[in-house]
């Protein structure tokens, strides 16, 4: 069976990704594959040539189609060094502490 992924925005602007057998075992194969020297891969159509193909069709006629995207790991000691700022706590965000 051939690999199916369908990334939208919904209606209500959620992100949505549909996925068969295959596409989840793709995107979850190319999720544990990221390492500090092998950090993203690329989603996009098959005409573009994502490392993870996405289809285009969207599965409602409200959906918006995310064609592109690209999946970055980030180890926390990268993090601390180039942007603490995403370490902090969501409660802390706010300066109130």
């Amino acid at each position: 069976m051939k690999p199916r992924i369908t990334i939208n925005s919904s209606e209500t602007g959620d992100l949505e990704i549909w996925l068969n057998e295959a596409g989840r075992d793709l995107l979850v194969k190319k999720l544990q594959n990221l390492t500090e020297q092998s950090d993203h891969f690329h989603l996009g159509p098959e005409y573009l040539n994502g490392d993870v193909p996405v289809q285009v069709i969207p599965y409602r006629d409200d959906d918006k189609i995310i064609e592109r995207g690209k999946v970055l790991f980030r180890p926390d000691h990268w993090d601390r060094k180039y942007f603490p700022h995403v370490l902090i706590p969501d409660g802390d965000r706010d300066g109130s502490s």
